[in-house]
């Protein structure tokens, strides 16, 4: 009998870990069908695109608000679809606002629920454990502290590593090219807001030192469109998808919030964090937070690896100084640093939730 698992994945960032999830059900069964909301990543890894992810993809309260009404018409069609054609599973791969009311809706239509990658519930908004526990079977974590905090509220988690620790490593006997990345994100909000600090840090910085180079990766062409009039300096080029070629040859990565703060960590390359929201966003934001930091390899470490540079000080005279710091410092303690959270993370974390999976759905 086929498998049915459906999927909604809706992030770039879940994009990637879900299609090596995708990837691993299907080595282990090689006749299950899977579809749902989907990223590029995922359809090339077989699974069916009922709807685009980039449908969904949009950060901060003020700009989910401007999308509202037509992400609440997608949930809506994802949860009468996948009612009528029920599943064996349904999985949520991060995006927990938007995933958790349909795995509710599914759990109460007896579809089992699984979500993929905890929400940062440890770090903020404690009380969506209660929503949690109403809409998920079974959480697969990918930070190992992420299980203690649910075994306090007696909901069913595994921690299963962290899928990103199995296709990207350490670094080894790196030489310095004197260039730098710039990766503002991935989302139109974010980079417009952090892309003219970063520029404005590279202009600085290459005063102090002639010799560096930048270059700039984005997400998409759409965004290309709209920084190329900005990066305009002949020390400075522009590209588009191609971050994680370009990572592990760079000195430092002047970067946005979010997994990418991760993989820079596990390829071992300093960096420089910022994060920015709109005025109204990080209002709410800074009066939910329940931890010291942003970005995940000072969390994971719980202390400070990496500088983080927020709101207002997230300015390209802040982003300059401390990037020239790291620079002309010694890395070699924040390397090793970076390599624990790689041998931390290591579990084969597709093939496990695979597995996990697959029991879950013959209990």
């Amino acid at each position: 009998m086929t498998v049915k698992i459906a999927i909604s994945a809706a992030e770039t960032s879940g994009d990637l870990i879900g299609s090596k999830l995708v990837a691993a059900l299907k080595a282990q069964n090689v006749t299950v069908q899977i579809e749902g909301l989907a990223g590029d990543e995922m359809v090339k890894a077989g699974c069916t695109q009922l709807w685009d992810q980039k449908q969904v993809n949009v950060m901060g309260f003020s700009e989910v608000l401007k999308k509202l009404p037509s992400l609440l018409r997608l949930r809506k069609t994802m949860i009468d679809y996948f009612c009528a054609n029920k599943p064996d599973v349904f999985i949520g791969v991060d995006g927990p606002d938007f995933n958790f009311v349909i795995e509710k809706k599914l759990k109460q239509q007896g579809v089992k629920t699984v979500h993929f990658i905890s929400p940062s519930v440890w770090a903020w908004r404690q009380s969506r454990i209660k929503k949690i526990k109403k809409s998920t079977d079974l959480v697969l974590c990918l930070f190992p502290f992420e299980v203690d905090f649910y075994q306090k509220h007696k909901q069913r988690a595994v921690f299963v590593g962290h899928p990103l620790a199995e296709t990207l490593h350490p670094r080894e006997g790196y030489q310095s090219t004197k260039t730098i990345l710039l990766m503002p994100g991935s989302r139109v909000s974010e980079v417009t807001r952090l892309l003219p600090e970063l520029l404005a840090a590279a202009q600085i910085m290459v005063q102090q030192d002639p010799q560096l180079k930048f270059h700039v990766v984005l997400a998409n062409d759409e965004l290309l469109a709209w920084a190329k009039p900005l990066a305009t300096d002949a020390n400075v080029c522009i590209s588009v998808g191609d971050a994680h070629q370009r990572m592990p040859q760079v000195d430092l990565v002047l970067v946005a919030s979010g997994t990418a703060t991760l993989e820079l960590a596990l390829i071992g390359v300093p960096m420089v964090v910022v994060y920015k929201l709109s005025a109204f966003s990080y209002f709410i934001a800074s009066r939910l937070v329940k931890i010291k930091w942003v970005s995940l390899p000072n969390i994971i470490a719980n202390k400070s690896l990496v500088p983080e540079l927020i709101q207002g000080d997230a300015n390209g005279e802040n982003i300059a100084q401390y990037a020239m710091e790291i620079l002309n410092g010694n890395g070699q303690n924040l390397v090793a640093e970076f390599k624990k959270i790689h041998q931390q993370l290591t579990l084969n974390a597709s093939e496990e939730s695979a597995r996990l999976i697959g029991e879950f759905i013959n209990e």
